[in-house]
């Protein structure tokens, strides 16, 4: 049997130390110097004892986006088990992502588990949702537009570029020309409930299962690879199927909304990509939504809360 090719793995704290590394791995791993930039370090309080008595410390280092920025750090060369060992180590307050460092090559890393908290520049894709549809106070992405710039009015930015109608494939198409002139750190696709409309002239319900969606996951994945962002997947919502019987020709059900809903989950977690549910603050409340799929103002409020709650 072959040996897997080892994991690339960026640390800036405490997984550099050797004395962190012996205890975790056995063994002093090979590594070598590397940067990342876009990005600078705070202090995180650490609480675990197992993980202050393997470091010797209850302060360790979380990264948070910063445009210009550059944190230093080592690409430690991991098997499979180490590398296993290293999310042990890890507590909560952490998830494991792909960065791209400043040479150019991919590596894990371990950023902050709240991608909003650690964001600075958001660009914001989806349909007629997250483009605030049905309530004159722009949604709950202008809630949250509001929220982020207010809390860092020179650093933070958001950029709402949701088109009503719109599917993930074609978010996933127009979205790359956009994203240069705008540096993102953060690329938020709001997955509305379009992937999961089937036309009431079609005579298959389910034609694949939904599976078609891996390849435009996949897609915004390397597109937010490319611009070093870090891709976050909302959604979907709630939606009320007694209302929708027909709707514009097309046919949305609660089963099909589901289905969605449980594939971006299955997908975000095989990839290690961030994934904020959004399906719980509607459920079961029709008053919030104008028409059985458009959240209300009250509705926006819901869901701008529990994004940012998350």
């Amino acid at each position: 049997m072959t040996e897997s090719r080892p994991h690339a793995l960026f640390s800036f704290g405490t997984l550099r130390d050797a004395h962190v590394q012996t205890t975790l791995f056995g063994r002093t791993v090979p590594s070598s110097a590397a940067s990342l930039v876009g990005y600078a370090t705070r202090p995180l309080k650490i609480t675990d004892p197992d993980v202050i008595a393997a470091s010797g410390l209850d302060v360790h280092l979380t990264l948070e986006c910063r445009l210009g920025s550059v944190v230093e750090g080592a690409v430690l060369r991991l098997t499979d088990g180490e590398l296993a060992a290293a999310d042990a180590y890890e507590v909560d307050d952490y998830v494991r992502r792909r960065v791209l460092l400043s040479s150019g090559e991919s590596a894990w890393a371990y950023l902050d588990a709240d991608p909003l908290r650690s964001a600075a520049r958001i660009v914001i894709a989806g349909d007629s949702i997250a483009y605030g549809r049905c309530d004159p106070r722009g949604g709950w992405a202008a809630r949250l537009a509001a929220r982020h710039i207010g809390a860092n009015e020179h650093d933070h930015r958001v950029f709402n570029l949701a088109v009503p109608g719109s599917t993930l494939a074609g978010v996933a198409e127009q979205t790359p020309a956009l994203l240069a002139a705008r540096r993102p750190d953060t690329l938020l696709i709001a997955a509305g409930i379009n992937d999961s409309a089937v036309p009431l002239a079609s005579p298959q319900p389910d034609p694949d299962g939904l599976a078609h969606l891996a390849d435009a996951l996949a897609s915004l994945s390397a597109t937010a690879r490319e611009h070093n962002a870090r891709l976050v997947v909302v959604g979907p919502v709630w939606l009320d199927e007694s209302r929708l019987a027909d709707y514009e020709g097309l046919r949305f059900t609660e089963s099909r909304a589901l289905a969605l809903r449980e594939t971006l989950r299955a997908w975000c977690t095989e990839h290690h990509i961030d994934h904020i549910d959004l399906w719980a603050p509607l459920h079961g409340r029709p008053e919030l939504l104008t028409d059985g799929i458009h959240p209300n103002p009250e509705g926006h409020e819901a869901l701008y809360h529990h994004l940012t709650s998350s």
